[in-house]
């Protein structure tokens, strides 16, 4: 009697046994078929933003990267910043922004008989007001004979569309004080500059053109012409 027992009990764990191998191999059969997982939005996203090539490089004052070593382009058809818009001259080129406070940079090609071109910079989100502007623009300026470059600076206010705007012209040596990176800080003699502070209810902006006195003669009109093409968006 004790040996039926004993062979049931074996019989029942040999039962147990087979089902349990039979159901583990049922598991790994039904994984090996389950289709592959696709990877997330957001895992996507963090390997694209990991790519050396999806990096941003800034280029300008925050910048080791010359801004020498950037390429120019034509400029866009209009220019924005602090709710003001304007068009820039065709034959103008965008530089480097290098700046929070640069809304746009502009390469002036240079004329017969400079060395160097001109740049035309806006900017926005200055602090100071437009008297305290002109004159801290006025004070890169030095004259070769000592004299006052507040006294010789031609100032005039004007409106255009319905703007306030404040423009000034002055020649002289340029410290070269705010010039866009890769550019010589040595002081330039025979400079000239033509600025504008346009008053805006969302803040000034500010255009401030330098070069050599000849390119800058050359531009003057494309300057003037810059500064009618202003409107508010």
């Amino acid at each position: 009697m004790s040996f039926n027992r004993l062979l049931i009990r074996n019989y029942r764990s040999a039962m147990i046994f087979f089902v349990a191998i039979f159901l583990i191999a049922c598991a790994e059969h039904v994984k090996d078929d389950a289709p592959a997982q696709s990877p997330t939005a957001s895992q996507t996203t963090a390997k694209a933003s990991s790519s050396p090539s999806s990096l941003p490089i800034a280029v300008g004052h925050e910048s080791t990267v010359a801004a020498s070593s950037a390429p120019s382009s034509a400029p866009s058809a209009q220019g924005n910043a602090s709710g003001l818009q304007w068009t820039p001259p065709s034959g103008w080129k965008t530089g480097p922004q290098g700046s929070a406070f640069r809304a746009a940079t502009y390469l002036i090609p240079a004329v017969g008989g400079d060395s160097e071109g001109g740049e035309c910079a806006v900017f926005k989100n200055i602090g100071g007001g437009v008297a305290a502007n002109i004159s801290r623009w006025i004070s890169q300026f030095k004259q070769p004979d000592g004299s006052s470059s507040e006294a010789k600076a031609k100032q005039k206010k004007t409106s255009i569309n319905g703007l306030q705007v404040t423009t000034v012209d002055l020649t002289g040596t340029f410290t070269n004080s705010g010039m866009a990176m890769g550019q010589s800080t040595s002081p330039k003699s025979g400079y000239r500059m033509l600025g504008a502070i346009v008053e805006t209810p969302q803040g000034d902006v500010f255009f401030k053109m330098t070069g050599p006195e000849k390119t800058i003669a050359a531009a003057e009109a494309d300057f003037e012409s810059l500064l009618k093409s202003i409107k508010l968006n």
